[in-house]
């Protein structure tokens, strides 16, 4: 759903840009979907289903298949700026995507399909990455093994998110090695951690035996000298006269919603520091 739903932005985005004879923008889109999205992510979220040997036939041929329909529509969508290329890799992809013809010269350029627009499963995979690359940042900034299993706290999650971190479990292990997730409250005790914001939530990954107090607590003053720059930038806008009367309601209600959200971190972030220090 989500990498469908983020197909036809990228659609809607090449067709506009080659509709305008930007190229440029062309080559921008294409390769973000591609690589960012496409690769990064959907390849690598597909593995734990297509190499799990518990999963469902039917589950592992949804997935195949979407892998499959997904790059030839990006074959389509390419094929202006790499004819032969595209030409040659789409000659082996059609058939297995259900796609006949002799060439992909005579084929339809991709259209939006707006039925496929899924808001839902696009906040979804946003937190997933979010939560991912928050534990990656971590156990690298930490010299922790990516490889090394890590139990994860998740402090603070809406009842979306609680579910979201149930459905997303498979994923989270296969791609940060955690050993458990644990969901707690935001007045729940917590152990000593390292920790990562995902808006209000708090990623926690415990400390014992696990980092340098010393490492820790540079990394927290690191990330706070860029939430308290981020801070000062945003005060400044807000505090401008000019800006709040000419910007519009929606992007000061933006800035103020954001001001909050990075308050709100700095704090999280302050106390961590203190309870690292204690250690």
């Amino acid at each position: 759903r989500w990498i469908i739903s983020e197909l036809q932005v990228t659609i809607s985005s090449m067709r506009y840009a080659i509709e305008s004879y930007r190229f440029d923008l062309a080559t921008q889109n294409i390769y973000a979907f591609t690589w960012d999205k496409y690769c990064d992510w959907y390849l690598e979220l597909s593995k734990p289903v297509l190499n799990n040997p518990e999963a469902v036939a039917a589950a592992k041929a949804g997935t195949r298949r979407t892998l499959v329909q997904v790059l030839e529509v990006l074959l389509r969508l390419a094929h202006p700026l790499i004819p032969f290329i595209t030409e040659e890799i789409w000659q082996r992809i059609a058939p297995l995507a259900g796609v006949s013809g002799a060439t992909i010269m005579l084929q339809p350029y991709p259209a939006v399909c707006s039925e496929l627009d899924d808001p839902l499963a696009t906040a979804e995979m946003n937190w997933v990455m979010r939560c991912i690359q928050g534990i990656r940042r971590i156990k690298g900034e930490m010299n922790i093994p990516l490889s090394r299993p890590v139990p994860i706290i998740l402090v603070n999650t809406t009842e979306q998110e609680a579910n979201w971190a149930i459905t997303a479990k498979p994923y989270l292990d296969f791609l940060t090695h955690t050993k458990s997730i644990t969901l707690l409250g935001a007045n729940d005790p917590t152990p000593e951690s390292a920790i990562a914001l995902v808006g209000d939530m708090q990623i926690l990954i415990p400390l014992a035996g696990l980092i340098d107090k010393a490492a820790e607590l540079k990394r927290l003053n690191k990330e706070l000298l860029r939430l308290r720059n981020d801070l000062e930038r945003i005060n400044a806008k807000l505090n401008n006269p000019s800006f709040i009367e000419k910007a519009p309601a929606a992007v000061v209600t933006k800035e103020q919603a954001r001001l909050a959200e990075i308050t709100l971190g700095v704090e999280n972030l302050e106390a961590q520091a203190e309870k690292i220090k204690a250690l």
